[in-house]
Formats: structure tokens, C-alpha cells, sequence
């Protein structure tokens, strides 16, 4: 490929000058909501009793994904949806753009076992990423493909969710997801010979495997085969604990933990470095104040004991050496430290729990909160966000500071796996500008002072832009109670900040997920269009630890939607951008972040995009883990409870006659964990009331086909539907595409 001395390819230029060529004399195009005709959504007169208080559900029926009436609606909108889109004249060029800058190699941090390799690589447009293995001494080596799932689809969508290798690396089990569906296959591979053996276990959800030392067997879990034509929607309880033999059939797998009592919990398990203990972390919804059960495989007479109960606080098992075990806590420090127990008051517990005073701090609570750790070189690598951005310490086993490791800028930090007594490990670093670039790193040789020889790039992508071209700012803002919260603002160099630019404000704020800089290419395209992509971290989320979270919870969830509009305000306050040229969007649990803002607030925003978003708080907990999210949201069936949720239910909080901003809601037709239920009952409410008279902002809705929630979606798909958004926003914002498209 020809390159120019700024980077870019000749095809990039040659490209970019056609886009011009084409844009010259072109506007964006398209219609207007007037012009639209939506599909006729019939209402029902279903009425539910919630504590004693009426609440109508007239579109329930277009909760039956499966029924002939739910499959002519979802055609129809469909059918308006892409008509619309059609008309928008730049779409086809925002696409090809969109393409070049998915076009690059990309690859995922390396997984050391034994004398290999185990990596993810994407050669730019592969629809799903490829697994690679190589020998791990040999720098200079390349990797053969292990398992390439573009193999095992025609149109891309089976997915490699998780693997797990034995610590020979003689074995792989690997699970497999179709269609978007969170359900996975298990099968078992032998690396040498890269050959499946008869190995095959179903019914697993977000599943993880963990090995016996001699890889002669694993644990996992697994629910009960689910009724047929009711995978995608019935809910999903009792999950249980069993090991798998390998070479023989999931029939004979032996159960090795059910609480009958509990059908809501859910278990993870752990092998640890030295094979000989048992960790099964147990996991109540989303709660993140997890349970611990250890068993010592090497005595016969031991059995599963409870070491910390769930509900008491949060405690992700970290590693262990000899008679030391350490986990990552929260308890008594809301932003995370690290504490140790001893076998024998492990052992003692008798299915009780570690009384604090029977715990040593090993790593003390920081102003930073401690995301993760990892124990590598006999140190703990301790991974902090730092006003939602990444910050990596080194700690001795004793707790003390041993280093820090020196990063860019702005970004994120993923990876620092291995075992405790490896020297090398590898980890990656990204930023809004910044695709992922994955570093070796002596850990040895840091502490040793030698710094160039400590680390070395083990991948650099090759992209089809200029990473300097933009900038990243982090700015600080108050709430409505005047809680400060921090944004990053992303946006091209040299770019005019009159409150005239076209801006995409990105949420999220729930189940203490933090949002850190990361690269995406449909960002970049935005921001190298002239648009700025403003990001701010909200109560609810983890940025700050467990009493941010909880800022954000149940009764305080309103908290979120006034950070969310806070964060608006303050966009239009210092002219980054005004009101018409506004929009926002969010997936998940973001999607219902951006539903209750626009309900809230309409006239703040242009436009909204909410992704797969749970818009009916009154029912989210019927279908598939739904249950699970009233740690979060708290349930509609508590009469309290009740009366938070329907306060900012998006679905109930539409209003007759009401100007909403122009919105495009996406989902799927197998996502499995935020049913789509949820968007089609909340864009046919939409379309009812929206006032056409007045306002001339469509209400659209992009519902995807073998796609789920988001995991495993092909690129294909992804681009597509990064193509409609900004298309969608181009037009509502009025985006002139002959200026931003030559940017």
C-alpha cells in the first residue's frame, strides 16, 4: 500500500477526493416525520395492579416476539426505517468511509500457557475475530489459526464467546454464541493437533470454565434446558455447578453445588495457580457484593465452605500462595484495597465467614479506585481509575509500592494475565484517537530499573488515519445537587467552539460499569466530520467506586438523568455545541438512560439514539436475567420500589402532544438479555403521541436480525448500523455532508 508522509493511504485520499467530487453540490437529503406513514400499533386493554395502583399496558402483545402479529409490526417499522434512511444521500458515503477506517489489523492481549500463545487477531473487515497460537519464546514467530468462526457461519454471526486453556497448553475449551443469543456451546479442542474432541456442553450462559491442574477435567455452570420456542425470553433461574470429565457426555457431568433455596445465584469458578483450591465466587443479579465457597481438592474430606456470604460486601478473589489469599474488597473501602486471610481462618470458617479482625490489609484503600488486580513476578499488578482514566501500580506482596508504570495520556489499560510466579506479562492501552496497542512487559526488569528493556510493543495497528489530527480534554461540571462529575470531550484539532458544532453526548451510569477512553472507529469518523463526542461519567457507574454506585441505585437513580442532563447543560453553556445541534445516545442500560432523558427533558436535545434499551421498569424483571437487575433498579413488585420506577419509566412517561427530539431506537431480534419487547412497546408509544401537527422530528426504529444485545455482532452489522446513526444525525442536525465528509 502507498502511503503519504502524514499516514495516510493513497486509497484514503483517493477516497476522501471522491467523497468531495460527489458532496459538491449535495445536502444530507431525506424526509421529514410528516412524510412518514408508521405502521398502525393496535392497543390492548391490558391493565396490571402494582401495589394496589392501575397501570395500563396496551402494546403487551408486541412483548411476543414469536407471534405472526409482532413479526408484520417489526417488517413494517423496518420497512419505514430503511425508506428513510435510503433517502439520506450521504449514507452510502458515510459507509464506505466507515469501512477504511474499520479496515485495519487488530489484536486482542495474548494469554500465556506454558511455551504458547493464545491470541485474538482481526485482519480489519472479518466479521468475527480469529483465535491464534504461537510459540511464545519465538519473537519473530507467526501464529496459526487455533479456530476462525467465519468459518462456522456464512453470514458471520457465531461468535467465539470464551475460552479457557489447560496450564500445558495441550487443551482448549471454547464456548460458541449464534446469533447474538447470550446462550453458548462449550466444545473441547486439542491444540496440537487442532482437532475438536467429542466434548460438548449446552445451557451455558456468560460462562467460564476452570481446569484441573492436570486438565483432565473442568467446572462450570449451567441452567436447565430451557422450554422450547421460550430460549430467548423465559427467565433464567437456578443456575448450577458441575465438572465435566473429558472424553465423556454432559449426561454423566457430576453436580457439585445447587442452592435450591436461591434460584437467583449464579456461580463462577476458579482453579487456583498451584491447582490445588477451589474458588467458586457466587454472584446474587447484579449485585456487586459477591459470596466466596473454597474447597481444598487435595482433601478428600474437604468440601465447598462458605468464606465470605453474599450480600456482606464485594470480594473478587485475586490470587494465592502457599497459605496467603488475597482478594480485592470493597468492604470498609468504597474505592477498593486488598486484603489477605490465612488458610487456617479460611479453613476454619466452617461454612461461616472471615471475621474482619481475621484479615490483614495488605494494599490499602487510595483516592484512585482500584478496578482490578493481577499477581504476576510475586507482586500484585494493580490496575486504578484515576478520574475515569487508567493509572497502573506495582505493589510487593507485602503491600508495598514498588512502581508505577508510565502511560500515555488519556486511555485504558486491559490485560496483566498470568500466573503468580511469571515474570512477563502482556497488557493493552487505548484512548478515544487511540486504537488498542498491545505491550510485552518484563515486570522483573521494571522493578529492576531498566526501563526501555522492561517492555516492548508486541502489536501496533496500522490505521488509515491521523491520530494526532485530535484531541481529548477532560473538564469538570456540577450536577443538579451539585455533585462534580468529570467529561471527556473528543474532537478534531482547530475546531471552532462558536456552540454551533454537532455533538454526540454518550452515556451509561448503572451496575458499577466505568466508562474509560476507548477507540472506536464509528467515534473517530464522527469526530473527523467535524462532530464532538463528549463522554461524562455518571452516578451509578464505577468510576469512583462503591458509594458512587450506589449514588446512582434504586431510590437514586434520578441521580443519573440529572448527571446525563447536567452534562448537556453544561455542553451548551460553554458553547461547545447548542441545543439543535445536541444529541444523545446509550445502549443497555444507557438506552434506558437516553429514554428518561428525552421523556424528562425533550426540548434539551435534537436528537436521540437509545440502543437496546430497558424501557419498561415495571416489567424488565419477566424476561431471561431480568430478575437480576432489581439489585440495581429495584423491583416493581415492592410498593416503594414501585413508586421510584414509575416516576422515570421511559415507557410510562411518554406525554400526548409532546415535541420529542427526532429518535432512531435499535435493538435486535435475539437479544436475550434486554428482550426487545422493551424498544418495539416504547417506539409505538413513541409514534402514537409524538405531535406530527407541530413537530416535524420522526420516530424510528432499526431492529436488527440475527443480532443480539451486542456481543458477537458481526462487523458487518456494526458498520451498517454506525452508518444509519450517523446518517440518522447527520440529517437531524443538520450536518452539511459536503463539509463534513471532506474534513
Amino acid at each position: 500500500m502507498r502511503t503519504f508522509a502524514s499516514g495516510k493511504s493513497f486509497e484514503t485520499v483517493s477516497l476522501a477526493l471522491t467523497i468531495s467530487i460527489q458532496l459538491l453540490t449535495c445536502s444530507v437529503g431525506g424526509v421529514g416525520a410528516a412524510e412518514v406513514k408508521y405502521p398502525v400499533a393496535e392497543k390492548g386493554d391490558v391493565v396490571d395492579s402494582y401495589s394496589g395502583i392501575k397501570v395500563a399496558d396496551p402494546y403487551r402483545w408486541l412483548e411476543d416476539a414469536n407471534s405472526d402479529k409482532t413479526a408484520a409490526w417489526v417488517k413494517s417499522e423496518n420497512e419505514v426505517t430503511a425508506a428513510f434512511l435510503s433517502k439520506i444521500v450521504a449514507r452510502p458515503l458515510i459507509k464506505a468511509r466507515l469501512n477504511e477506517l474499520w479496515n485495519y489489523e487488530r489484536c486482542g492481549v495474548p494469554n500465556k500457557k506454558d511455551a504458547r500463545l493464545f491470541y485474538s487477531k482481526n485482519d480489519g473487515l472479518q466479521n468475527q475475530n480469529v483465535l491464534y497460537v504461537q510459540d511464545a519464546a519465538d519473537k519473530n514467530a507467526k501464529g496459526k489459526v487455533l479456530l476462525d468462526p467465519n468459518k462456522l457461519s456464512k453470514d458471520g454471526t457465531v461468535d467465539l464467546a470464551n475460552y479457557e486453556i489447560t496450564d500445558d497448553s495441550r487443551l482448549m475449551a471454547y464456548g460458541l454464541s449464534s446469533a447474538g443469543s447470550d446462550w453458548q456451546v462449550w466444545h473441547v479442542k486439542d491444540v496440537v493437533k487442532n482437532e475438536d474432541l467429542s466434548d460438548e456442553i449446552k445451557f451455558v450462559k456468560n460462562g467460564s470454565v476452570a481446569f484441573l491442574k492436570d486438565g483432565s477435567g473442568f467446572y462450570y455452570s449451567r441452567y436447565d434446558e430451557p422450554a422450547a420456542g421460550q430460549e430467548l425470553q423465559a427467565a433464567n433461574y437456578f443456575q448450577k455447578l458441575f465438572f465435566h470429565r473429558i472424553g465423556e457426555a454432559q449426561a454423566k457431568d457430576r453436580l457439585i453445588y445447587e442452592r435450591k433455596d436461591q434460584k437467583e445465584w449464579e456461580f463462577s469458578p476458579t482453579i487456583t495457580d498451584d491447582g490445588r483450591y477451589l474458588i467458586v465466587q457466587i454472584f446474587h443479579g447484579t449485585s456487586p457484593k459477591n459470596g466466596v465457597l473454597i474447597q481444598d481438592l487435595q482433601d478428600r474430606k474437604s468440601s465447598l465452605n462458605e468464606v465470605v456470604p453474599v450480600g456482606r460486601a464485594m470480594f473478587n478473589f485475586v490470587g494465592q500462595k502457599n497459605e496467603q489469599f488475597w482478594f480485592l474488597t470493597d468492604e470498609d473501602a468504597p474505592r477498593g484495597r486488598i486484603v489477605e486471610a490465612r488458610w487456617s481462618t479460611v479453613a476454619a470458617c466452617a461454612n461461616g465467614s472471615i471475621a474482619k479482625d481475621k484479615l490483614k490489609e495488605i494494599v490499602k484503600e487510595s483516592t484512585d479506585t482500584l478496578e482490578s488486580v493481577s499477581t504476576v513476578n510475586n507482586s500484585f499488578v494493580c490496575s486504578y481509575m484515576q478520574d475515569a482514566h487508567s493509572s497502573v501500580k506495582i505493589h510487593g506482596l507485602d503491600g508495598q509500592l514498588l512502581t508505577n508504570l508510565a502511560l500515555p495520556g488519556f486511555g485504558t489499560v486491559s490485560g496483566f494475565g498470568g500466573k503468580i510466579d511469571d515474570r512477563e506479562t502482556y497488557y493493552s492501552y487505548t484512548s478515544f484517537n487511540t486504537p488498542a496497542k498491545v505491550y510485552h512487559l518484563d515486570l522483573k526488569a521494571l522493578l529492576e530499573k531498566k526501563g526501555a528493556q522492561s517492555q516492548e510493543v508486541f502489536f501496533a495497528p496500522r490505521t488509515h488515519f491521523n491520530a494526532d489530527d485530535f484531541t481529548t480534554e477532560q473538564i469538570f461540571f456540577e450536577s443538579k445537587d451539585g455533585t462534580k462529575l468529570p467529561m471527556f470531550v473528543s474532537y478534531k484539532k482547530g475546531l471552532k467552539l462558536d456552540g454551533k458544532n454537532p455533538t454526540y453526548l454518550y452515556g451509561y451510569g448503572g451496575f458499577k460499569i466505568p466508562l474509560l477512553p476507548t477507540f472506536s472507529p464509528a467515534n473517530l469518523f464522527w469526530m473527523e466530520s467535524g462532530g464532538i463526542y463528549a463522554m461524562p461519567a455518571l452516578r451509578g457507574g464505577g468510576e469512583y467506586g462503591e458509594a458512587w454506585h450506589e449514588a446512582g441505585m434504586k431510590a437514586k437513580k434520578q441521580n443519573v438523568f440529572d448527571d446525563f442532563i447536567a452534562a448537556a447543560q453544561t455542553l451548551v453553556a460553554r458553547k461547545y455545541t447548542s441545543k439543535e445541534k445536541l444529541a444523545i445516545g446509550g445502549g443497555s442500560n444507557g438506552g434506558l438512560l437516553v429514554g428518561a432523558c428525552l421523556t424528562q427533558c425533550p426540548e434539551l436535545y435534537q436528537a436521540a439514539i437509545p440502543a437496546v434499551g430497558v424501557m419498561d421498569m415495571l416489567r424488565f424483571n419477566k424476561f431471561t436475567v431480568g430478575w437480576g437487575w432489581t439489585q440495581e433498579y429495584g423491583s416493581p413488585e415492592d410498593a416503594e420500589e414501585f413508586k421510584s420506577l414509575i416516576k422515570y419509566s421511559p415507557l410510562h412517561n411518554i406525554k400526548k402532544g409532546v415535541c420529542y427530539p427526532a429518535t432512531m431506537v435499535t435493538t435486535a431480534d435475539h437479544d436475550d438479555r434486554v428482550v426487545p419487547g422493551h424498544s418495539f412497546k416504547f417506539a409505538a408509544a413513541l409514534q402514537a403521541a409524538q405531535s406530527t401537527e407541530h413537530c416535524d422530528n420522526p420516530v424510528l426504529i432499526r431492529i436488527d436480525t440475527k443480532a443480539g444485545h451486542g456481543h458477537g455482532k458481526s462487523t458487518e452489522k456494526i458498520i451498517d448500523e454506525a452508518a444509519d446513526k450517523w446518517a440518522f444525525l447527520f440529517q437531524e442536525l443538520g450536518v452539511e455532508a459536503s463539509t463534513a465528509l471532506r474534513k
